[in-house]
């Protein structure tokens, strides 16, 4: 069986700069809706599981709350401990066995991270083991075909290369968790009271100068690493045409936020 690099924490490493640099000030954006949505107060016990480079993590930091980012990748770990703030303590750990006690916090976030995991429900079930009851979990997950690079590439995928439509997927956490229906029952499933349930967008603009270095820009989608040479050139031209001269093609990219009390 061919591995999904995705689920390897040594992918992640290899990314963590330019994820920091590229989708970090994007999902930051969502961050800071899910942060709208709940109350922190200096005191609190804030959990960001599969934190990535902390866009949730140290926007939470603010509250004067102390805030605990758990990532399987430790080059994602490193880029949150690098802030160096006092009150943000980074861990590896996977989120699907975290090591912490239950009911030791007072809100758990995932902003994008439970929804790729392999066990998204043990993922769903162990961010509920450390909420303690009463206590809050946020999710946020795409909807449709995710966001960004990975959502302009499917939709190209399918208009210039039909026959490869389907050859390449969304993690399933990915594609159940972006239904409404299916985000609230799973939440319940996990241990937590049915959610609200928000969608929000915003856009993610692609500066068309990124053209210039492809593989940075769509490296880390799956529907990039599928095609050939020929085929990503192809792309590469697409999306030049769909700016109209524009330097900026703004692609808007929805995702559905989930507030739960334990």
């Amino acid at each position: 069986m061919t591995e999904n690099k995705h689920e390897n924490p040594a992918h992640w490493d290899d990314a963590a700069a330019n994820y920091e640099r590229t989708a970090h000030p994007f999902t930051a954006q969502f961050a800071e809706e899910a942060l709208a949505r709940v109350t922190l107060t200096p005191g609190m016990q804030v959990l960001d599981v599969a934190a990535g480079t902390g866009a949730l993590a140290l926007a939470a930091a603010r509250s004067g709350a102390y805030v605990l980012a758990t990532d399987f990748s430790p080059g994602m770990v490193a880029r949150i401990a690098a802030a160096g703030l006092p009150n943000v303590d980074a861990e590896v750990m996977d989120g699907q066995a975290l090591d912490l006690p239950d009911a030791s916090f007072d809100v758990s976030f995932s902003v994008f991270g439970v929804i790729m995991f392999p066990d998204w429900r043990k993922g769903l079930a162990e961010m509920a083991r450390v909420t303690r009851p009463g206590g809050l979990g946020v999710l946020a997950a795409w909807q449709s075909e995710g966001a960004a690079t990975f959502l302009l590439l499917s939709q190209i995928r399918r208009r210039l290369f039909p026959r490869l439509d389907g050859k390449t997927k969304l993690p399933e956490g990915a594609v159940a968790l972006g239904d409404p229906e299916w985000l609230s029952a799973a939440m319940v499933d996990a241990g937590f009271q049915p959610p609200k349930i928000e969608m929000v967008v915003h856009d993610f603009p692609l500066g068309i100068s990124q053209l210039d270095t492809p593989d940075e820009l769509f490296g880390m989608s799956p529907d990039w690493v599928a095609l050939d040479e020929g085929q990503r050139a192809e792309v590469v031209a697409e999306v030049r045409r769909m700016a109209e001269g524009r330097a900026i093609l703004p692609i808007p990219s929805t995702a559905l936020i989930a507030v739960a009390v334990r």
